[in-house]
């Protein structure tokens, strides 16, 4: 077949036919199916039996991979792909919720149900446990905290970013949760004794 394809300079660009570089490829056809690695030659040949071109679709793999197929309706494929994830992309944001150490058990379930909103329109948000005066000593409790933040929400989340202290906060980001089971763990620091046990809020 091989024709003259002219390519906007927007959008990706492929190599195609006798532009493809001298080397060998994992050829494909049509459907993805695997027909086997040849010669550029062997593979223009291949492409020339069925009438159709032949486009390197993925450069940078070893070996490099080539599809047998019309450049016009692969482009035309991968056009309708890019304005499906385009039309299905939303912008991730990243949400902050500030807690304490003895925040009332119904402050903290406002607090999540908030949480799951935000999760639910795919967006990413962070806990900060803040910490004043004598509660530094302390800071175990607000590791439980977020370890209990963590079972209330379940599967639903998992954790981007490990709970650490920075300054007088812990902080931790979680995010929808992408795949695999069981509840994600809060990795905790060894307990701080003290006289002092901050008390929870009626």
């Amino acid at each position: 077949m091989y024709k003259s394809y002219k390519q906007k300079p927007q959008g990706k660009y492929y190599r195609l036919n006798f532009n493809l570089p001298d080397k060998e490829h994992l050829v494909v056809d049509a459907v993805g199916e695997k027909i086997g690695v040849m010669s550029k030659t062997a593979a223009l040949n291949k492409a020339k039996e069925a009438g159709l071109d032949l486009v390197e679709i993925a450069p940078m793999a070893n070996p490099p991979v080539a599809k047998i197929i019309e450049f016009q309706k692969f482009k035309y494929e991968e056009n309708k792909k890019e304005q499906q994830a385009k039309k299905n992309a939303k912008d991730v944001e990243l949400k902050e919720i500030w807690l304490t150490p003895r925040i009332a058990e119904h402050d903290l379930m406002t607090r999540l149900r908030r949480v799951e909103e935000f999760i639910g329109d795919n967006n990413k948000v962070m806990f900060r446990v803040k910490f004043k005066g004598r509660e530094m000593a302390h800071v175990d409790i607000g590791f439980a905290l977020l370890q209990r933040v963590m079972d209330v929400l379940g599967e639903k989340v998992g954790i981007e970013r490990d709970a650490k202290l920075e300054g007088r906060s812990i902080t931790m980001i979680i995010g929808r949760n992408r795949g695999g089971t069981g509840t994600a763990t809060v990795p905790q620091p060894a307990p701080i004794k003290s006289g002092y046990v901050p008390k929870p809020k009626a």
